[in-house]
């Protein structure tokens, strides 16, 4: 019979072994094949080790459970068989206890010194752990991948068994026997982008141009694009003072051409172009620098456009609607800062916010500013309406006249009192929005 101490020392062992095993399949079930890789190039032999167990997840399942179930097994027969033995002994002759027979009294230890070593070996063998490998997974797993890829080896003929029983259940129950690798789709990494951005590892404007990548694909060219009205473009027979006086106060590189009106454009004019020509001794006529226009459908997608132009080379487009008019022009700048956010360089003029806060319920808004921006900003929903898309066009939805340039007036839509504070060429610059339930609380 062994001393007590050399058997707990045995159970220690065992708990060890089981706490190796499980710390190894959870460190290695956790680890990303992409940053291994990157580890093994830069000569990381661990690293490689490590990936060879991910890419066969079947043979490293098995080997981790053959280690735990022989330490799991080991610790309870040495325990029922050994310390069962000493407790009866103990009660019977120590203590001087004969109410209970010997052999349920055997049994009854059995059952006791069980559950308390099942208890042990969850919280040394199991749970604490498989913790420290959540936090550690790859020092874990790099401390571990020796000796579990030695057992792999050494057990290799059970690990096959094992397998091929398992791969013979799965097929009797139709199952695949080799499990599919998970695709991960956008809306799972938008989760972990967000997640990434609450735990402070992925900043705000990361976050932000992450985000902006998926949702380009669903942005209609209307929605990016410079609308008509806002256009500068050149006639056929503009005088080259007014060219000059235009390029020098808008600093753009590209301006669209026409002939009767902006619904006949006939070509782009390169500022450069038109420079390099007007310094030369033989300037040729405005007609003759043009460059093809590029034609787009407003209803393309802005993914699908960036593709295009990029394809075909082209810094501009003119934007068609079904009607075949002009109903604007996009840039590729335009669409980068879908992304990125607005492009600032030393010729543009310094822009001001289409939405200011000036007060408590009340904000100053561009007439161009976009409906969907306007509901983002006042974190209300307002209804989809075809007829406009923005906040001049919702005021004017609300008109039967076009108000003369200069004047103000107050209409009430969609929840919302507005003020119209400049009308300049017959558009609506600026206004100033309340919400109307604010408004009216705080009357009461």
């Amino acid at each position: 019979m062994t001393s007590i101490p050399r058997q707990l020392l045995l159970q220690v062992i065992l708990i060890l072994l089981n706490a190796f095993f499980a710390a190894a399949e959870i460190a290695v079930v956790s680890l990303n094949g992409t940053k291994l890789r990157r580890l093994e190039e830069e000569g990381d032999k661990k690293a490689g080790r490590l990936l060879k167990l991910v890419e066969e997840p079947a043979s490293f399942l098995s080997t981790i459970q053959v280690g735990i179930t022989m330490a799991g097994f080991l610790g309870s027969a040495f325990a029922a068989d050994n310390f069962s033995e000493y407790l009866v002994k103990w009660v019977y002759e120590d203590i001087g206890f004969h109410g209970i027979p010997e052999a349920a009294l055997d049994t009854i230890s059995v059952v006791v010194i069980t559950i308390i070593l099942a208890y042990f070996t969850l919280i040394f063998g199991e749970l604490v752990p498989k913790r420290i490998a959540m936090q550690k997974s790859l020092e874990v797993a790099k401390f571990s991948s020796g000796v579990v890829s030695g057992v792999a080896v050494v057990m290799k003929p059970v690990i096959w068994f094992l397998s091929f029983s398992t791969n013979t259940v799965l097929r009797i129950l139709h199952m695949k026997t080799e499990a599919e690798e998970d695709s991960v789709t956008e809306e799972e990494i938008r989760m972990m982008v967000e997640l990434g951005g609450e735990k402070g590892t992925i900043d705000q404007e990361e976050q932000e141009w992450i985000q902006n990548v998926f949702r380009f694909d669903d942005i209609s060219v209307r929605d990016a694009m410079t609308r008509e009205a806002d256009v500068v473009a050149f006639s056929l027979e503009e005088d080259d003072e007014e060219i000059m006086r235009t390029i020098r106060e808008t600093g753009l590189s590209r301006y669209p051409v026409y002939d009767e009106d902006i619904n006949d454009i006939v070509g782009i004019l390169n500022a450069r172009d038109y420079l390099i020509n007007r310094g030369s001794d033989e300037s040729r006529q405005i007609r003759e620098l043009l460059r093809e226009a590029y034609l787009v459908p407003d209803t393309i997608h802005a993914d699908d456009l960036f593709r295009d132009m990029q394809t075909n080379k082209v810094h501009i487009a003119i934007v068609i609607d079904e009607y075949g008019q002009t109903a604007g022009i996009i840039t590729m700048e335009d669409l980068l800062e879908e992304i990125v956010g607005n492009i600032y360089d030393e010729f543009d003029p310094a822009r001001q916010p289409e939405i200011v806060q000036l007060e408590n319920n009340l904000w100053q808004v561009s007439g161009g500013t976009d409906i969907e921006e306007l509901a983002e900003a006042l974190d209300i929903e307002l209804p989809e309406d075809p007829d406009y898309d923005t906040v001049g066009g919702m005021v004017y939805s609300c008109l039967r006249t076009i108000p003369a340039d200069g004047s103000q007036f107050d209409v009430q839509v969609n929840g919302l009192d507005i003020h119209v504070e400049k009308i300049r060429d017959q558009r609506i610059e600026t206004a100033l929005i309340r919400k109307r339930e604010a408004a009216e609380e705080e009357q009461k």
